[in-house]
This record gives structure tokens, sequence and C-alpha cells, in this order.
């Protein structure tokens, strides 16, 4: 009897002459390059490094594109902008030991924000592993044990033959769900090697689906039919999935109010009558969570952020849907269901009854004039105001990417992505240094849409050497620089645990002249003209810089 899996197997007279035949003067970084072009990969990120220029090398052979930057983090930071975009894996190529450990806080926001990152690395030559000393450069004692912690998996490749298996389980783990960043490591001299295997054809390394078990959707839409109030909390999972349609289907057939989380911006509409938006660090949405006698927690960990400081103590039943099984009930008992969010909202869409609650929008309606009764009775004019300026110079399809700054601690709350997978922030790990080079990589993945990058003037220094790729590749980036003469947020923090801040007040450049010196176009510009500049920057091809000088404030926290 044969199989349809025998036919396939069987490889044709061509292959057959291709594999007898492969070109001549190939070495492992070839096997490299040619195992991400068999699984898919168009766009490699990353920096060279002694050990890792085999694979580089390699690169001139292949039809790859490679983006190049210019320090390790902002790489894997690219990547990572990359990978949340296109939703498929995007390569980073690193080199031994510096270079590599460099790439360690882009990976931990890849990690916390699921985002699929195929991170490999170079190594020592092959006879220097196991942990001996023998004073190679770059050399540490266990390469792999600083990866892994962070990543979701850590593969190795000692030989030539080792690396397409290598590199193809490594690629499966990224895209399963929950996504995320893992890392591969091929020893220097394996990399330069010649071979004379076969050139790789297209490798199958297509990731299982987390799929719900029946009888707990089953359990979950019964509560969810029979609720009286009903109410969801949206989180990046459901953006991830691509599931914001099946989200909003079944919040309106059950009549359910829905919050969105910070890394879930833009998974509810935001002025559906049903949506409570973003204000997930005010206690009135904090009260309206805990009052809902069934809460359908979809993609989300419900973490320090999503839990206003983990003040949040639900009184109702929790269901939780997340395809990372070690978040489950992590932080408050649940009927945990272990699924992508796709295909648990479709099983629940399809299984529950429709309810009707007329009162649910004038609900919803209460609690967000609540919300901006408190931001009314507080000095915010300007920081509402400059919200609102981003948000009306942005196109509406356009996205952004933001970096650990007082602005972006706004947008989490009060801005309007209008759009899935829009708006982008390293909330996940809350590192410095994410937004521009993020941006970089987002402008790689789509070049139709313009992409805005904000930082503050303390973060952006961290990445100010990118602008020299933006220019490089002509990357559509409008980076937008709050300049507040430190780190803001660090300052206000101190300023109220202690009455004042130490270290927190930074000389810096004149970035409109710093900018200009890269040869990128860059405006000062005010709150009253950052409206017109920040469109006319990004209605402009290419990269370029605006800079707004402003000190800004937070609005008062509601979980002390």
């Amino acid at each position: 009897m044969t199989h349809d899996h025998d036919l396939v197997l069987r490889p044709t007279p061509a292959q057959t002459e291709a594999a007898l035949n492969p070109p001549p003067g190939r070495t492992g970084g070839d096997l490299v390059i040619e195992t991400l072009a068999g699984l898919g990969a168009t766009t490699v990120f990353g920096l060279p490094g002694q050990h890792a220029l085999g694979m580089f090398d390699a690169l001139r052979r292949s039809s790859l594109r490679y983006v190049g930057l210019r320090a390790e983090n902002n790489a894997g930071f690219a990547a990572d902008a990359y990978g949340r975009i296109t939703g498929e894996a995007a390569p980073l190529l690193l080199s031994t030991g510096p270079g590599a450990l460099m790439s360690l806080a882009a990976l931990q926001e890849a990690a916390a924000a699921s985002a699929p990152v195929l991170a490999l690395g170079s190594q020592i030559p092959a006879a220097g592993l196991g942990g001996g000393r023998h004073g190679y450069l770059h050399e540490l004692r266990d390469q792999q044990a600083s990866f892994r912690d962070v990543v979701k998996s850590v593969h190795t490749a000692r030989t030539p033959s080792q690396i397409p298996s290598a590199i193809a389980a490594a690629w499966e783990s990224a895209l399963t769900a929950p996504h995320g960043p893992v890392w591969v490591e091929i020893p220097q001299d394996v990399l330069t090697a010649e071979t004379a295997l076969p050139v790789v054809t297209a490798m199958d390394a297509t990731p299982e689906e987390v799929v719900p078990r029946p009888e707990l959707t089953a359990l979950a839409a019964h509560l969810l039919s029979t609720a009286e109030r009903p109410a969801v909390i949206a989180g990046g999972g459901v953006v991830r999935s691509d599931a914001s349609g099946k989200l909003r289907a079944l919040a309106e057939k059950l009549d359910a109010p829905v919050v969105t989380t910070f890394g879930g911006k833009g998974a509810f509409p935001w002025t559906h009558p049903l949506s409570l938006q973003s204000w997930l660090e005010d206690r009135h949405t904090t009260d309206f969570l805990e009052d809902a006698d069934v809460l359908l927690v979809v993609g989300s960990g419900l973490g320090e952020l999503s839990s206003n400081y983990h003040t949040f103590a639900p009184r109702g039943r929790v269901i939780q849907i997340e395809a990372d099984a070690g978040k489950l009930e992590a932080n408050h008992p649940a009927l945990g269901i272990h699924a992508d969010a796709r295909l648990a909202l479709q099983a629940l869409l399809e299984t529950v009854e429709a309810r009707t609650d007329e009162t649910a929008p004038a609900r919803v309606r209460a609690v967000l004039d609540k919300i901006a009764a408190r931001l009314d009775a507080q000095d915010l004019a300007l920081e509402r105001q400059v919200v609102a300026s981003v948000r009306e110079a942005l196109p509406s399809r356009a996205p952004s990417f933001w970096d650990m700054t007082i602005l972006a601690y706004w947008a989490w709350s009060a801005f309007d992505a209008r759009h899935p997978n829009t708006m982008h922030s390293a909330q996940g790990a809350g590192g410095l240094g994410y937004g521009f080079p993020a941006a970089l990589g987002a402008a790689v993945a789509d070049p139709t849409v313009p992409v805005l990058a904000v930082s503050g003037d303390g973060g952006a220094m961290y990445s100010i050497a990118e602008l020299a790729t933006a220019k490089q590749y002509g990357l559509d980036v409008t980076w937008l620089i709050v300049d507040d003469g430190g780190y803001g947020i660090l300052r206000a923090y101190m300023t109220d645990a202690f009455g004042e801040a130490t270290g927190t007040e930074l000389a810096r450049p004149d970035f409109v002249a710093l900018a200009e010196s890269f040869g990128v176009p860059a405006v000062r510009t005010t709150p009253e003209t950052l409206t017109a500049d920040l469109s006319e920057a990004l209605a402009t091809p290419g990269p370029s810089v605006v800079v707004l000088p402003a000190l800004l404030k937070m609005f008062e926290p509601t979980h002390l």
C-alpha cells in the first residue's frame, strides 16, 4: 500500500541531480542561510563578528535581504518588531560572547511580548566547548546558560549536518503559541568548514496549534451565557493570534464590556459602545472588573500592569484563556484554558448563547465619564493635548513604537490604536531604547506605511547610532523625541517616593543638529505645532526626527 507521504518524500530526478552535484565552495554558513530560506525567511537582521563571519559570507550567495544595525540590542529590537508586524520568525545573526550578550535585553522584551525572534549566534571553535578555559576570543564557560532563562528554547549544532534540523526545531519553537525568541548557536569552525552536503531546500517546521479542550470551552460558554454582569479583558494574545474580529463578535453576542491591556491595544474598537478602552491604571476600571460575576481574560496573564499593580481582586468567576501554560492561574484562581486565543474564541463563539443587556453601554459610559472627571480634576491639559496631537498626526493604519517614557505611559491608557497590531511598546520587559530600532524593523517589514517611534531624551541616547541605519536603508520612520532633560519617569518616581531625585538629570545633545549630521531632516516643535510638524514628517518619505522640548507629568496613580 502506498501512502501520500511516501510520494512526497521521493525526490524528483532534478532533485537527485542537484543533490549529487552541489555547487562548490559552500560552508556551514551556507547551510544556515539555505535553511532560513527554505523555512520561508526573506529578511535577516544582525551585526557581524569574527566567529560569525561564515554566516555573513554566505549571505552574499543568497537572496535574503540583510539589514544591519549598529548595536546588537538594537538589531534584536528591530527583529522583535519585524516578528510582531509580520507574524513570521525574524532571524537575528549574532557573534559570540559580547556580541551575543548585547542582545539579551532585546530578547527579554521579545520573550515578554511573545515576539518570534530566531537568534543565531556563533560559538568558539568546537574543540573549546565544554566549560574548559582555553583562552579563545569571546569565550564563555557556558554561553547557552546566559540565554536559557530568557528565550523559549536553546538549540546547538556541533556538526554541519545538525544545522538544518537545529534551525528548523528553533523556528517551530519560535512560532508555536505563545510566540517567542529562541537561541541557536554554532561553533565558528563548523560555520566556516566546507561542506559537500546537498543544498537545503524547503524545510517543514509548521508549529502545532494549541487547541482548547472542549469540556473547558463548554463550561466557559455556559458561565458566560448565564452571567448577569460578564466582562472581558483582552490581552496581547488576541492581537498576536489575529483574533480581534472574533473577540468583537463574542462581546456583541454577550453584550459584555471589554477592556484591553496595554499589550492588547487595538484588540477591540476604542469607540465601540462596549469598549472600556485601556484605563487599567484607574480604580474606576478596576472596580468595574471586580464587580463582574464572570470575567473572561483572553491572552493575558494579568500581570503587574494589567492588574493595576496587583490591586485587582476579582470577586466573580474568572475564565482565563492563555497560550502560555505557565501563566494560567499564576495570579488569580480561574478556569484555565490552555489555548491559542483565536481557537478558543472561535469555540466560545460557536457555543455561547446570545444574551442581551441593554444597560451595558450605559455602565461603560459611566466608567469612562468617571475617568474623565478624575483627569479633569488634575492639571493635565498639556499631556492630553500631546497625546491627541500624536493621534491626529499619525495615519490610521501606521504602526507606532513607544519607548519607556512618560508619553508612552500616557499612551498605554489614553491612545486609540484604531487597528490591531499597530501600537507596540517595551512594556513587556520595560527596558530603555526600544522605540526607534523597533520602528526600523517595522519599516523593513512593511514599507507601504510610515512608522512612528516615540522616545524620551534618555531612551533616545540608547539608540541614537541607528540614525545611520535609518539613513543607510532609507527607512520611512519618524522619530518623536520628547526632551525633558533626563529620565523623566524615574525623576517623577523618585521625587514622589523620596522627596528628590538622584541620577536622573542628563546632559544631552542638540538632537536636531545631531540628526542633521546623519543626513536626517529634523525639526524642533512645540505642543501647539506638534500636529502639523509630525504630520509633515510622517508624510515625507524616509527617516526624520521631531524634537519636542516638554516636561510632561503623569496622572495620579490609583493603586497606592
